[in-house]
Order: structure tokens, then C-alpha cells, then sequence
């Protein structure tokens, strides 16, 4: 098993996308890296716009070439598809390779995303190269695929509610790996609603003063693992009181074989879990517990009673949303490639985002049941309840969390937000991304003018806390 300071807090393995170049001709596609490694050839397409966007209705060209190496191939052919961001194909077809750049045009009569795919096949209709691409459709109008549900507050206030009942009783055990002269670590527990309690580690810098520090929640893509001690350090040591999340109240630190015995036993196809009902859907305990995650840290004395942040990538992104639509507390998110958004985009005969929660019946429909219950834990409507400060990143030839999905969550935030386009990128959390998510978390901790924060319910305001030290693990 690798140490908990070497545990990573996204789910980077899952992340596989093609890769695309931005060039003066539009954007330029080219195979997947995994692809690259093994062979020299390669599909490369290019828009006729730079950078890819277009107004509603109008016609877009992809130009396409195929490469042996460096020396563009006179012979074969390539299968093309164009479709809506990968949900429902408009226009396929087998055009055959001369040397000269090939051609395929579409459009879009609404807002959203015009994927152009390409695969070259060898003997054996063996995958050569394949090249992804998208053309963006006046992405900022795209909107929820359904509204809000009426009493969508109404349920979240009862939630609050019930959890406020739970005594917020936390159990912080030392970390002698991890901890220096520059930070104290703790794996923390927190007892909350849901079935499972909050879990993860805790860093602060050592002798922090009353009221001196922000506090950031970071979050996890999806799988089972422990929390990251490493995670948690890179927000001490930028002077943050930092909670790494462990998304579903495990115990961390523990061997490999029991985070994989978990994943194919009680934790295995969580996403669907509970999902025809929503107090046993799986994602209320998740929410629950970033609640409380924020109870804890406005809770304690160190905290600067200003700067409250969530950040995180994929399912970590959903959760950031979620976080800023349920809990006014929540100062700043940043959501990268998020998931959770849009669950009923095929009610729109559009492409939803990971868990694809909703099933299809036969007739191609989507399970009613599913679909009124997802609404309750939809990114998107948690979005539209979101004032926090907000930043967002978003692939285009994204296929995991599709950029008609995150565009209809963005669209929804209601306080100053900015969405980094990646049109290059699939499923990915980059360090670029990274590096601008930190630097915008630290710009929102060092402003000055600051609203009046709300506190928690009243019926378990911070000052309750109660912690119980434990010795220290090693």
C-alpha cells in the first residue's frame, strides 16, 4: 500500500481523454496518448473557427488528415461520426483517404457541444488512431434539463435539520507521519447523519491564533480510498486550516486490500445505491456529511471567520457544488470537471454526466422514479442555490462529466463565477488546473471586503462542539 502522504485525492487513473491542440486553423485532434505510445499513426482535425465556438445554427467544418508518422497517409479510410457531445449521433460515414484533408460538416440548432470523432482502423478493423474534437454552441445558454422541484428547499431544510440534532462530536487522533514543525495532523471522525461519519485528515499550521486562519474542504473523485495526507498538507502549508475529505466515512490509512474489498462489497455501484428514494439515496449521506465537514470547520477557533472554500475534481466537483448550493456558509468553490450535473439531460434528448444515475427502459425513456428522485441531488439545481464565489473547469471531448452537462451547472451559479475551457482536454485534472484553483482559492482568502457570514442552524450552532483527542497513530 502506498503511505498515506502518497495517496492521491482524485481519481487520475480514471482520467483518459484524447488529446487536442489548439492551432491558428481551429482546433486540431489528434489519438489518444495511450494510442501514441504504441504506434506512429495519428488523426488530426481541425475546425474552421479558432478556438472552436460557434453561433447557434451556423454550420461548422472539421478537416481531417491521417499521419503514418510524419507522412500523411494516401490510402484507407477513416470511420466519422458527429454527434451531440456524444449522446445522440447526427451524421456518420466511411470516407476514404487520398492525401488530401477530408471533410465533415454539422451543426447545432440549440446550445451545446458538436463532437467530431474519428478512427482509423488497420486489418482485422484493428483501432490505428482515433481523433476527438468539439465545436462549442453558445454554451452559456444551455439550461437544466428540468426545473427545480417545488419543494427541493423544503427537503433540504428537514435534512439540516435532522442532522442539527446530531451532537457535533468530533474524535481527532494525532498523526506522528505526516506531522512537522510547520503543521499538526489528525484523523478526524466527526459523528453525522447518513449512516457513516465524517472522515478525513486534518492539517492546521502549528500555533495558529484564534480567528487567523481560512479553512478549504478538498474532495474526492469517485472510488474508495483513504483520505490524503498529502492533500491535507498542501492547504497547511499554504496557511489554511485544511479537511481532506474522505467521501464516504471510512477509515483511512489502511492497507490497499481494504479500500478493494470495500469497492466490490457494501461500497460497490455506490452512485445507484438508494437511488429510487431519496432518503436512501446514497449521495444524501454524502451531502450530509460535507455539511457537517463544514460544521466542524466553523467550529473551530482557528478559523478566520471569513473564507470557507470546497474544492475538488470530478465526483470532488459535484460535491464542491453541492456544498455551495446547501450550506450558505461555503465563501468560495472551485469545480473541476464536475459530475453529478444534469442527471434527466436525455428528458432533453441530451448527454448526461457520470454516474449516468438515471436508467433507460426499453422504449428509451427514463425511469420515472430515478429521475424525480435524482432531481433532489442534481448538481445542477444545487448550483442554482450556490452564491458562493465559484470557479469551474470543463473539457470539451470530455466523455465522463460532457461539457453540456457542466455548462448546464455553471449556468445555474448565481454569485461571480469563471469557467476555465479546456477545449484540448478530456476527463482530466491537470496541474495547470490545479495551479489556477490554488491560486484562485488563495486570491478569495486575502480579499478584504467580506459579507456577513451566515452560521449553521440554530439548532446546532458551532459552539457546541465537542472534541475528544485520541492518542496518536502512527
Amino acid at each position: 500500500m502506498k503511505p498515506p502522504d502518497q495517496q492521491l485525492p482524485f481519481s487520475f487513473a480514471r482520467f483518459v481523454g484524447s488529446l487536442v491542440l489548439l492551432v491558428p486553423g481551429g482546433l486540431l485532434a489528434q489519438q489518444p496518448r495511450e494510442a501514441a505510445a504504441s504506434n506512429a499513426f495519428r488523426i488530426e482535425i481541425t475546425t474552421n473557427h479558432t478556438g472552436g465556438r460557434y453561433a447557434v445554427g451556423e454550420p461548422a467544418t472539421f478537416s481531417i488528415r491521417a499521419f503514418d508518422g510524419t507522412h500523411p497517409l494516401d490510402t484507407g479510410s477513416v470511420d466519422c461520426s458527429l454527434s451531440a457531445d456524444g449522446y445522440s449521433v447526427l451524421e456518420s460515414s466511411t470516407l476514404g483517404i487520398t492525401g488530401r484533408p477530408l471533410e465533415m460538416r454539422g451543426l447545432l440548432e440549440k446550445p451545446g457541444f458538436l463532437r467530431c470523432e474519428v478512427i482509423l482502423h488497420g486489418a482485422g478493423e484493428r483501432e490505428l488512431a482515433k481523433g476527438v474534437v468539439a465545436a462549442a454552441y453558445a454554451p452559456e445558454e444551455i439550461p437544466p434539463s428540468r426545473f427545480v422541484p417545488p419543494d427541493f428547499d423544503a427537503f433540504w431544510e428537514e435534512q439540516r435539520d435532522r442532522l442539527a440534532e446530531v451532537p457535533l462530536e468530533a474524535e481527532l487522533r494525532p498523526m506522528t507521519q505526516g506531522g512537522n514543525e510547520k503543521a499538526d495532523v489528525f484523523d478526524l471522525r466527526v459523528k453525522c447523519l447518513g449512516g457513516a461519519p465524517v472522515s478525513g485528515y486534518l492539517a492546521r499550521p502549528k500555533r495558529a491564533g484564534a480567528r487567523s486562519l481560512p479553512a478549504v474542504i478538498w474532495t474526492h473523485g469517485a472510488g474508495v480510498r483513504s483520505a490524503s495526507l498529502e492533500q491535507a498538507l498542501l492547504g497547511a502549508r499554504e496557511g489554511f486550516l485544511s479537511l481532506d475529505l474522505n467521501a464516504h466515512g471510512i477509515a483511512n490509512g489502511q492497507p490497499e486490500a481494504f479500500y478493494k474489498e470495500l469497492e466490490l462489497g457494501p461500497l460497490q455501484g455506490y452512485p445507484a445505491q438508494g437511488r429510487e428514494n431519496r432518503d436512501g439515496s446514497y449521495f444524501r449521506g454524502m451531502y450530509l456529511r460535507l455539511i457537517r465537514a463544514v460544521d466542524f470547520m466553523a467550529a473551530q477557533p482557528e478559523w478566520d471567520g471569513k473564507t470557507l472554500a470546497v474544492v475538488g475534481h470530478s465526483q470532488g466537483g459535484g460535491q464542491a457544488l453541492a456544498a455551495g448550493g446547501l450550506d450558505p456558509r461555503v465563501t468560495f468553490i472551485a469545480a473541476g470537471v464536475p459530475a453529478m450535473c444534469d442527471h434527466t439531460g436525455m428528458i432533453r434528448r441530451r448527454i448526461s454526466g457520470w454516474p449516468k444515475l438515471v436508467p433507460l427502459l426499453s422504449d428509451g425513456k427514463a425511469e420515472p422514479i430515478v429521475a424525480e428522485v435524482s432531481r433532489y441531488f442534481d448538481a445542477v439545481n444545487l448550483a442554482s442555490r450556490c452564491q458562493a464565489e465559484a470557479l469551474l473547469s470543463v473539457g470539451w471531448i470530455d466523455s465522463t462529466c460532457p461539457p453540456t452537462s457542466v455548462y448546464a451547472a455553471y449556468n445555474q451559479l448565481r454569485g461571480p463565477k469563471q469557467m476555465l475551457d479546456r477545449p484540448a482536454m478530456g476527463h482530466a485534472a491537470p496541474p495547470d488546473i490545479q495551479t489556477a484553483f490554488l491560486e484562485a482559492l488563495k486570491r478569495h482568502a486575502a480579499r478584504t471586503e467580506v459579507s456577513t457570514l451566515p452560521v449553521g442552524p440554530k439548532k446546532n450552532p458551532p459552539t457546541l462542539l465537542k472534541v475528544k483527542t485520541s492518542k496518536p497513530k502512527v
